[in-house]
């Protein structure tokens, strides 16, 4: 039954696909998380999907500025289109506003916006593929479609908001793994995303993009395999924070940033 499920929208993608999207769009049935920490301003975006590589397509961020998802049958332009419309000085609900105003498949679109402001907006178009659904919560918003049960959505939002203790990032982590304990894609798993910026630009991007930059492309278990870059990561922070410190004492002046090669 579900194997005819998965080709029934497959089929259905294909139509959509041909009426609304450019040959380099893809599609990105998934759920995912976008997201600003109250307390250091850092704002994320997390996703898993049965897609390769999906977070050069979902997940887009930028320092001082927001977050956005968009998946389903994904619109691009919506990750670049709207930081530029949140730099503007738009809210997250005015940027979503525009992108959908003059966009023809915005039925079959998913989004999720997070301002540098903490305030959020999403959408889950009529047409997508079930079960789809999202949650706005103090400061994030959560959006699933083709899932395996309903219950993704609420599961994304009782997780992040029981985990506020812990860093933005694995806060995000625990928020999809609570999202593939209830079922997650019905296709199954693939890859993932973690991207946290700075909640202010310094005007040096090469300091604040990006604090935490992760990817699983193709991998069996790739909330597991995320799970362990994190903690690398973590483990490298420590490791050139210690770097830092021995090149200050060194040079006797302020060394701005280094890391080992």
């Amino acid at each position: 039954m579900k194997n005819l499920l998965v080709a029934l929208c497959l089929l259905l993608g294909t139509r959509v696909h041909a009426q609304f999207f450019k040959q380099d769009n893809g599609l990105a049935h998934t759920f995912s998380i976008v997201a600003r920490d109250e307390k250091t301003g850092e704002m994320a975006v997390g996703v898993q999907s049965h897609w390769f590589s999906v977070g050069t397509s979902v997940s887009w961020a930028e320092a001082g500025v927001g977050a956005v998802a968009t998946q389903s049958f994904t619109n691009k332009s919506f990750g670049i289109r709207g930081l530029a419309l949140l730099k503007a000085g738009k809210t997250a609900q005015e940027a979503l506003d525009i992108l959908l105003s003059d966009d023809p498949g915005k039925e079959v679109r998913q989004v999720g916006i997070v301002d540098a402001k903490g305030n959020v907006a999403n959408f889950t178009g009529k047409n997508c593929i079930d079960f789809a659904g999202d949650l706005k919560g103090k400061g994030y918003a959560v959006q699933a479609n083709m899932m395996l049960t309903n219950e993704v959505p609420a599961a994304m939002a009782k997780a992040y908001e029981a985990n506020l203790n812990l860093p933005l990032a694995e806060r995000v982590l625990a928020t999809l793994k609570a999202a593939q304990k209830v079922g997650g894609d019905i296709r199954g798993k693939q890859s993932a995303v973690i991207l946290v910026v700075k909640g202010e630009a310094t005007g040096k991007p090469w300091d604040e993009n990006h604090l935490v930059d992760l990817r699983v492309d193709d991998h069996a278990t790739p909330l597991v395999e995320l799970e362990r870059l994190l903690n690398l990561h973590r483990a490298y922070e420590h490791m050139n924070n210690g770097d830092l410190a021995t090149e200050r004492t060194i040079c006797h002046w302020p060394c701005k940033n280094t890391k080992r090669p």
